[in-house]
C-alpha cells in the first residue's frame, strides 16, 4: 500500500514537471531564444526521473509524452519559416533516446540489485543453516564427551562394586558364624543380626550401582510420576521441616511414564535433596508438572537458592564434578544416566528470578522407548 502511494506521488511530480515546463515553453517567444533552449533542455529532467523511477516503461512513456507536447510547439513557433531547423527534429529523437537509455540502464540496475538481494538472502539462509549445523555438531560433541565420561564411570563402578562385594561376602559369612556360635539369648546375637542386615543393605546398594553400570535392556518399565513424587516428598518430610523449606506442588493428572519406579525415585530424590542443600537457611521449592503439545511429561524443579555459577552449567552432569565440599559428584551424573536410558531429557538453567531450575522431559508409556533417548538431546541452558 505504501509503495503504491509513493508511485502515485512520483507520477504526479513527473506530470506536474512536464506541464509546468510546457506552459513556460509555449509562452516563450522566438525572440527569447536563450530561454527557449533552456526550457527545451529542462524536458530531459522528467524523462530521466521517469526512467530512474519506473525503468524502461516509465522512461519511454514520458519521452513520448514530451515529444507529443513538444511537436506542436515546433510548428506553432517556427511555422512562419519555410524551413524548420533540423535540430528540433533531432531534439524529439534525443528525448526518446534518453528515455530509452535511462529506462534500460535503470532496469538493468534494478535487476542486478534484485539479484544481489536474492543472493544475499540465499547467503543469509546458508549462513543460518551452517550456524545451526555447527551448533548441532557442538551439541553432539558434548553428548559424546558426556557418553565417554559415563562409560568411564560405568567401568569404574563395575570394578569398584566387584571389589566391594568380595569383602562384603566375607564380612557376612563371618557375621553368620558369630551369630550361629552365640546362644540365642546372648546380647551380642542381636549385634550380629544387625551386622548381617547392614551388609545385605550395602550389598543391595552395590547391586544397584552395578545395574547402573550395565547396559540397559530392551525391556520397558513404566511408573506413575505423581505416586513417586508423593513417596519422595514423604521421605524428605523431616529434612524439609528441619531445613525450613516450603514446597509448592499442585498435583495435576499425568499419564504413566517410561522408566523404572525405583530409579526415578532416586532421580526425584537427588533433585529435591540438591535443592534442599542449596538453601541451608531455608527457602522455597516449586515443582511443576504438565503435558506439552507432543504429549510429553514435563517436570520442573525450581528453587530460590543461589543458583549454579554460569561457568559450571555445562559441567553439572559430569561424573565426579561437584561444588559441594563433601559431595562425590555422582548424584546428577546418575540422574542424567537414568533419564537418558529411559528416552528422557534433562536440562538445567538459572531461573531469571533466582535459583536453579531443572526440567525433565519424560516419555509417556503409551509410546515405545527405543534406542535410548527419544530426541537425542540433553540440553544445558545458559
Amino acid at each position: 500500500m505504501q509503495t503504491a502511494n509513493k508511485d502515485r506521488l512520483k507520477i504526479v511530480v513527473i506530470l506536474l514537471f512536464v506541464v509546468v515546463l510546457a506552459f513556460f515553453h509555449y509562452l516563450t517567444g522566438i525572440q527569447h531564444s536563450p530561454y527557449y533552449g533552456f526550457y527545451c533542455r529542462l524536458y530531459y529532467l522528467p524523462i530521466v526521473l521517469a526512467g530512474l523511477w519506473f525503468c524502461l516503461r516509465g522512461g519511454i512513456a514520458v519521452a513520448l509524452l514530451v515529444s507529443i507536447i513538444f511537436a506542436p510547439h515546433i510548428f506553432f513557433k517556427w511555422g512562419q519559416f519555410e524551413v524548420i531547423p533540423l535540430e528540433h527534429y533531432l531534439e524529439i529523437i534525443l528525448f526518446n533516446l534518453t528515455g530509452f537509455l535511462t529506462g534500460f540502464l535503470s532496469s538493468r540496475i534494478n535487476f542486478q540489485s534484485m539479484r544481489a538481494e536474492k543472493n544475499m538472502q540465499q547467503l543469509t539462509e546458508s549462513f543460518t543453516q551452517l550456524k545451526e549445523q555447527a551448533s548441532l555438531i557442538v551439541e553432539i560433541e558434548d553428548q559424546l564427551r558426556q557418553a565417554d565420561r559415563l562409560t568411564a564411570l560405568g567401568e569404574l563402578s563395575a570394578g569398584m562394586a566387584h571389589e566391594i562385594r568380595n569383602p562384603l561376602g566375607s564380612i557376612r559369612g563371618t557375621a553368620e558364624i558369630l551369630r550361629d556360635a552365640l546362644p540365642a539369648d546372648n546380647q551380642y546375637t542381636e549385634f550380629s543380626q544387625i551386622l548381617i542386615k547392614e551388609v545385605d543393605r550395602l550389598n543391595r546398594v552395590v547391586e544397584d550401582f552395578l545395574n547402573f553400570a550395565r547396559p540397559t535392556t530392551d525391556e520397558q518399565h513404566d511408573f506413575k510420576p505423581n505416586e513417586i513424587l508423593h513417596e519422595v516428598l514423604q521421605l524428605c518430610h523431616q529434612q524439609v521441616t528441619k531445613g525450613r523449606i516450603q514446597i509448592h506442588w499442585q498435583e495435576t493428572s499425568l499419564p504413566t511414564a517410561v522408566g523404572d519406579s525405583a530409579q526415578f525415585k532416586q532421580v526425584f530424590l537427588n533433585l529435591i535433596l540438591n535443592a534442599l542443600q542449596a538453601m541451608p537457611a531455608g527457602g522455597e521449592l516449586w515443582i511443576d508438572t504438565q503435558i506439552n503439545e507432543q504429549q510429553q511429561i514435563i517436570l520442573t524443579f525450581r528453587d530460590n537458592g543461589p543458583g549454579i555459577p554460569p561457568e559450571d552449567l555445562d559441567r553439572i552432569f559430569n561424573p565426579f564434578f561437584t561444588t559441594k565440599a563433601k559431595g562425590t559428584g555422582l548424584g546428577l551424573a546418575i540422574t542424567y544416566r537414568i533419564i537418558q536410558n529411559h528416552c528422557g531429557n534433562i536440562s538445567v538453567k538459572n531461573s531469571p528470578v533466582g535459583g536453579a531450575e531443572f526440567t525433565l522431559i519424560l516419555k509417556p508409556a503409551d509410546y515405545p522407548c527405543q534406542d535410548g533417548m527419544d530426541d537425542g538431546t540433553t540440553n544445558i541452558i545458559d
